[in-house]
């Protein structure tokens, strides 16, 4: 590894680290807690990272750019897909990586705090629209649990912003951050 990417990665761990204590200690710990829970045992787990969201829509790129700060960070049984606003056109790729589990991960509105994830069962997502892709996700989530994957979720993250433009507003940048953290961490 080259020096200066070296010391760029030890002068963000720092900075990491105050992220992560930067959301509310509660929250974090609960989607830790969720997020182990969900993935299990490292043992023979193969994971499909799936980044939903509109790069022109402000705060619905939240999980494309949580794949961006996970790119090359993790192991190779983790599969990073962005798919952008249509999820559906992977299910190929997804299918041939042969996962164990399957987040899809996307903005959405459910009165939680601005950059706040929350993970949601595909089951309770049944006649919602809550992103702004056109292939509503239960379709999509129910496609992938019964012909790929039975262990598909959905970890969503409150957006502030979802009108035109690009890049994230501060406190979802912050808390994609922490998520960062807390996937780093749990899938190496």
């Amino acid at each position: 590894m080259n020096r200066r990417l070296e010391s760029t990665e030890k002068s963000l761990e720092p900075r990491s680290n105050r992220l992560l204590t930067s959301l509310p200690a509660v929250l974090a710990m609960v989607m830790r807690e969720q997020l182990a829970t969900f993935f299990g045992k490292p043992d023979g787990r193969r994971v499909v990272l799936v980044g939903i969201g509109s790069l022109i829509r402000r705060d619905d790129a939240v999980g494309l750019h949580l794949l961006d700060l996970l790119e090359g960070k993790l192991s190779s049984d983790v599969l990073l897909l962005k798919t952008e606003t249509v999820p559906e056109s992977y299910t190929g790729a997804i299918r041939e990586f042969k996962p164990t589990h399957v987040l899809l991960i996307d903005a959405a509105h459910f009165n939680g705090k601005p950059g706040e994830g929350r993970i949601i069962p595909t089951e309770m997502i049944a006649n919602t629209t809550v992103s702004t892709h056109s292939l509503p996700l239960n379709i999509f989530t129910d496609y992938i649990r019964r012909s790929i994957c039975s262990n598909v979720a959905l970890l969503w993250i409150q957006g502030v912003d979802i009108g035109m433009g690009e890049g994230l507003t501060v406190e979802v940048e912050r808390g994609a951050e922490a998520l960062f953290i807390i996937l780093r961490d749990l899938l190496n």
